[in-house]
């Protein structure tokens, strides 16, 4: 007879999944027989970049764990079965499937959007942004609508005005308040945000009560407010806020707050000593805590609660927690730290500084006397964040000017490094890892960022903390007199910058050769998946080669081989080069043929391409002989180069516009086409001050003034946005061009593997300045040589996939069994929105 108390828990999202591995890593899954109860039929999904799921992430990319995971260490867990009451009497919980009792329960229902009780809330297309259910009913909703309302203009509603406009809807954000993100922003802030985000083509109304929901005659819906004024949309989703979801508690007589949800204490204990509650059901000294990392805390205070008597050490309680955070909403950096406000601390004084040309907005908060940081606030540029917070989470006193941190002639917050850090600094804020804590494990006999990460979790949640903790990984290691190893692999002790200059000035065109003059030779000679990239892509650099010649092929990955990126099914994509975005009713007719023929789905991309997907291996030689013959090349979706260059009308047509965007795009584009690099890059040119083009979000961004081009780099999107910085001003077309040539060169040169342009920049040391003299100044007397390298791979392009048709050698490949012609069998398709999707 098992001796295992029952534990059950309600809620299997982010928090109550972070709960369950808590207990499982103190071991209490062997002293409680654990039942987990979920809501949704999704297993616990990462909430957080839920948005993602819009673009391409489905449910099991989100997902934080497996089936397997609860399996393996005895935890049932029991999803799509609603908890529908708890019998505190009989300690037991109820389910439309049956009774199940417990000796301790944990409530991890978290919250419900709020929407507000205006009449006509129900209709059909009237929804909420929530769940991946809710997204999947967004996304249907959506297929037979042009317009689309955000009822809530805080973090949420701004999530799903960005999911909206991905869906390719014209977008309206209404807001109650005076302005957007009233809890994170001012006045200033708002009004900074508001039009940010108005440039973007997202229509904001705030200080808008809506009365009530009726008919439409454009749209759908039509919006009544306040003032009689109407807004009509086809699609309405609220996202007004959230309310814990303490319905059970309420209904089994725990006590709750005047406002709603579970009180508990430090420990999170409800009323009821038998159950606790963690996350947004949780009021903790009336708060509710909608953020992750305060729920990860409740989660670790709960398991130490439950194993109490077990505890080899103090048990972790909950005291509250800081709710700054840095977020990038709708490609726009927000940032809150404290008492952004100023609200909470009398006598304190406040820096600002505001830049309407660049769009940027930065407040400081500093106690009466100037040392000590107790807020922040940050509109257009989190680049400033980290530095900031650091001061503000470990008392850090400040600068005699404080100022200075916020003033754009430091460019950037003046960055502390890990040496200026106390032990007791934050690091990973998901899963409480302080800097002592990296100590501890490394005199603990951890010696490189791997197995820290392992013991430690640090930057295993949102990755935020990435580059901070590996700067202070290798000042810890280098203090302790451990030599940091910054070799490519184990078969080279060099870095990738160290290989390129090597396989540059020795002429090393192939592998083998590289491998052989300097390859470790204790090793064995075929290479890894690290280095056989890498010495791919610097040799693809170097020399411009065929990546699809006999000596190259071998160190391509199957995107690189093929020449198109395989799908999850087995396929292919077909994505050929559609310069600035501009195109010709022929070859627009002879894409529409080729997708026809070869029954291949077509989507538009953000990156104003026309991409094709469905197609089989040995179909891409014939796809691609027809586009090469109607006048396309290969847009190198595949490869590590550059992708596109966005552009928006310009002058040619736009009345704001002041110089021809699609022309310079066009010219960037075929110049550096062929460009093989340490990551993918992007660019955009837009025509005027507008941006329609968000070059400030690419690698390398250019923007059109009255006086010339302004250059921008160093940006981009993707899963850790980061705003490009303005890098010089006033250009013509030639000095903007031979700038470019110098930055991108100089970062092939010198980046490290799978580098973005942003990290890259990041870790240069002496920052922007530093190269803005090389580039710029040329101070390092390399600008020439920079400029005749590009012109080198310039000279020597060709199209991938135009080399390949013509070799019948190289088409061998393009089969897919070696030794049968046959296609692949397991490639089922099925039809939706008029067009094949894998089955």
């Amino acid at each position: 007879m098992s001796t295992q108390q029952p534990l059950i828990i309600i809620g299997n999202g982010m928090v109550g999944h972070h709960l369950v591995e808590q207990l499982v890593e103190r071991g209490a899954h062997r002293r409680y027989a654990i039942t987990v109860f979920g809501e949704e039929r999704h297993l616990a999904y990462d909430r957080v970049h839920l948005s993602e799921y819009f673009g391409g992430r489905d449910a099991e990319s989100l997902a934080l764990s497996t089936a397997d995971y609860y399996a393996g260490h005895g935890i049932e867990l029991r999803l799509n079965e609603a908890v529908t009451a708890i019998d505190r009497d009989a300690a037991e919980v109820v389910t439309p499937q049956g009774r199940y009792p417990y000796d301790r329960l944990v409530l991890a229902t978290g919250s419900y959007p709020f929407v507000p009780p205006i009449p006509g809330n129900d209709r059909d297309g009237c929804l909420v942004y929530r769940t991946l259910d809710d997204l999947d009913a967004i996304r249907a909703a959506a297929e037979n609508a042009t317009t689309g309302v955000v009822v809530g203009g805080g973090l949420l509603g701004l999530e799903a005005a960005n999911a909206l406009r991905g869906l390719n809807l014209d977008t309206a954000v209404v807001e109650f308040a005076p302005r957007l993100m009233p809890m994170q922003v001012d006045a200033e802030g708002g009004e900074l945000l508001r039009e940010k985000i108005e440039s973007l083509g997202v229509q904001v109304l705030t200080e808008r009560a809506t009365q009530r929901i009726e008919d439409g005659e454009a749209g759908r819906h039509r919006m009544v407010f306040q003032d009689d004024k109407v807004l009509e949309a086809d699609l309405i989703v609220f996202s007004a806020g959230i309310r814990p979801r303490d319905e059970l508690a309420r209904d089994s007589a725990l006590e709750v707050g005047e406002r709603g949800g579970v009180v508990i204490d430090d420990r999170c204990l409800t009323s009821d000593p038998a159950i606790l509650a963690v996350g947004e059901v949780a009021l903790w000294n009336q708060s509710i805590f909608g953020l992750v990392a305060p729920g990860y805390q409740m989660a670790r205070a709960a398991a130490d609660t439950l194993v109490a008597d077990t505890l080899e050490r103090e048990a972790e309680t909950f005291g509250g927690a800081d709710m700054s955070t840095k977020l990038k909403l709708l490609g726009v950096d927000v940032g809150s730290i404290g008492d952004a406000h100023g609200t909470q601390h009398p006598g304190a004084r406040m820096f600002r500084y505001l830049d309407q040309i660049k769009q940027e907005y930065r407040k400081l908060v500093v106690s009466a006397d100037g040392k000590q940081l107790l807020g922040a606030m940050l509109v257009g540029d989190n680049g400033y964040y980290d530095t900031l917070m650091q001061y503000y989470a470990n008392g850090i006193e400040l600068p005699q000017d404080p100022a200075s941190l916020i003033l754009p002639s430091s460019d950037g917050a003046p960055a502390l490094g890990p040496d200026a850090l106390p032990d007791t600094a934050m690091i990973c804020s998901c899963h409480n890892v302080t800097k002592g804590d990296v100590c501890t494990t490394i005199d603990g006999g951890a010696v490189d960022l791997g197995a820290i990460k392992g013991a430690t979790k640090a930057s295993t949640g949102c990755g935020g903390c990435a580059a901070l903790l590996k700067s202070v990984v290798d000042h810890e290691l280098e203090s302790r007199g451990v030599e940091v190893d910054r070799s490519l692999c184990e078969h080279f002790a060099h870095t990738r910058q160290e290989l390129y200059d090597i396989v540059r000035v020795e002429g090393i065109k192939t592998f083998g050769e590289l491998m052989e003059k300097h390859g470790n030779p204790e090793t064995h000679r075929l290479g890894c998946d690290i280095c056989k990239p890498a010495a791919a892509s610097i040799l693809a650099s170097c020399f411009n080669e065929p990546i699809t010649d006999a000596a190259h092929i071998p160190l391509q990955d199957t995107n690189d081989t093929f020449m198109a990126n395989m799908q999850k099914n087995g396929t292919y994509s077909v994505v050929p080069r559609i310069a600035g975005g501009e195109i010709t009713p022929d070859k627009l007719v002879v894409l529409g043929q080729v997708a026809q023929k070869y029954d291949l789905y077509t989507k538009v991309t953000g990156g104003q391409r026309i991409d094709l997907f469905g197609a089989r291996l040995e179909d891409l030689p014939a796809i691609w002989g027809e586009l090469i013959e109607a006048g396309f090349e290969t847009g190198h979706a595949y490869g590590k180069s550059l992708r596109t260059v966005k552009s928006c009308v310009g002058s040619t047509w736009c009345r704001y516009g002041v110089d021809d965007s699609v022309g310079m795009a066009i010219k960037l584009e075929n110049r550096y086409k062929g460009l093989r690099s340490p990551h993918k890059i992007k660019l955009a040119v837009s025509g005027c001050t507008r941006e329609c083009a968000e070059a400030q979000s690419k690698d390398i961004g250019v923007i059109a003034t009255e006086h010339g081009w302004n250059l921008y780099v160093c940006g981009n999107g993707g899963m850790r946005p980061r705003h490009a910085e303005l890098f010089a001003t006033d250009l013509d077309d030639e000095a903007l061009i031979r700038t470019i040539d110098r930055v991108l060169m100089f970062y092939v040169r010198t980046a490290d593997r799978l580098q973005r342009t942003s990290v890259w920049r990041e870790n240069l040391e002496g920052g922007l300045d530093y190269l803005k003299e090389v580039i710029l100044e040329d101070s390092l007397g390399i600008g020439e040589e920079l400029e005749r390298q590009m012109q080198a791979v310039v000279d020597t392009y060709e199209c991938e996939w135009a080399n390949a048709i013509k070799d019948p050698e190289k088409l061998k490949r393009f089969r897919s069994f070696v030794n049968d012609s046959r296609p692949d069998p397991d490639i089922i398709m099925t039809s939706e929105r008029g067009q094949l999707r894998p089955a």
